[in-house]
């Protein structure tokens, strides 16, 4: 994902104000109200630092060959989360998608139910997200594209993306979704977090993406399921999303791609909410996000650290957002991901750093 968050972030962030809560009728559904300081740090106190990365499988190109039920790998997510488990991580950050779950709402589920199965196996706690605002617009159920060779998430789709403009009335279809998936696993120990909506308003949408927005946060308060409920914030000029996601956020989630310096700049500036933290996007070795210079410092200020890409694979996240190479040749500097998919690393070094970090054996 693309993410451009300087200083003036903190001018921003520092206008926000408590949302105030609003009466209800008894003409609406029981919505609970978004968690205080108090209950988002009574959730946090007892869990461990969290460390681990934004994960498909390398066999995925997108979200849908991850969960549609003919592309769908437990053998390779197995291996993967295994290697991720051998250097200490115990959390992944893994997409879903709307047009699985319509397919096949109950083989869906299962197999959500048989990945947190994996996971668990391996010690690895599991953050789902629902929308995205990210890449492709448009989408097909069915055997997904190959790559285009060289080039980063080639094959990855927005959810809605351009149907909810063209199909207003699919808003009634993606509350369903939502409330299913977050009804069936409302109490499940397994999901640490729910994270809504990955960064609304990217690709151009800007407050177009604010409808929908809204409506997640609605479902998910309305269903009430015991884990929190969240949605990154990642770039500054988007003062009215930025604003209501920071409002209405259990815990706080965010995205950085930049150097120490500016990564620390902006935790100076979500602290100021008092509620756990949470980087679940970082780590672009060409920007100087690297794990050297930023893992460290979430640990110290017990943030989770989830880096872009576990495993190299069909997603090509090796080679960075704008510069593609087309013979296809490996970059001299991966941009993204540790593993390769025999399960050799990219540097030995960084997988020192980390299992230090997370004290594996």
């Amino acid at each position: 994902m693309k993410h451009f968050i300087p200083v003036l972030l903190l001018a921003l962030l520092a206008a926000c104000s408590p949302k105030k809560e609003t009466s209800e009728t008894p003409e609406k559904p029981f919505t609970r109200s978004v968690w205080s300081k108090e209950q988002a740090n009574e959730w946090y106190q007892d869990k461990p630092w969290f460390a681990g990365a934004n994960f498909n499988p390398s066999t995925a190109i997108n979200q849908l060959e991850t969960w549609q039920a003919d592309s769908f790998n437990p053998e390779v997510i197995d291996r993967e989360l295994g290697w991720a488990e051998g250097i200490g991580m115990n959390l992944m950050r893994v997409y879903l998608h709307h047009l699985a779950w319509e397919q096949d709402p109950e083989g869906f589920k299962k197999r959500m139910d048989q990945y947190l199965s994996i996971a668990d196996q391996h010690g690895v706690s599991t953050m789902f997200v629902f929308f995205d605002d990210c890449w492709n617009n448009t989408y097909a159920a069915g055997v997904q594209p190959e790559p285009k060779v060289g080039t980063h998430n080639s094959g990855w789709v927005q959810d809605p993306g351009q149907l909810i403009y063209d199909s207003p009335e699919k808003m009634t279809d993606l509350e369903a979704y939502v409330k299913d998936v977050l009804k069936h696993f409302a109490d499940d120990k397994r999901i640490l977090l729910w994270d809504l909506y990955n960064e609304p308003g990217n690709s151009g949408y800007g407050d177009r993406s604010m409808p929908l927005l809204k409506n997640v946060f609605q479902w998910g308060r309305e269903v009430n399921p015991s884990q929190p409920l969240s949605a990154g914030v990642w770039n500054f000029k988007l003062t009215n999303l930025n604003k209501f996601q920071l409002e209405n956020s259990d815990v706080i989630t965010y995205h950085n791609y930049q150097d120490s310096a500016t990564h620390a700049q902006m935790i100076d500036s979500l602290q100021q909410y008092g509620k756990p933290l949470l980087c679940t996007e970082y780590m672009a070795r060409t920007r100087n996000s690297t794990f050297e210079a930023i893992m460290p410092m979430l640990k110290e200020n017990k943030i989770a650290a989830i880096n872009w890409g576990l495993v190299a694979g069909k997603s090509n996240t090796i080679y960075a957002w704008d510069t593609p190479i087309e013979s296809g040749e490996e970059p001299e500097v991966w941009f993204h991901d540790i593993f390769r998919q025999d399960g050799s690393v990219y540097s030995q070094e960084e997988i020192d750093l980390i299992k230090e970090l997370t004290s594996a054996d």
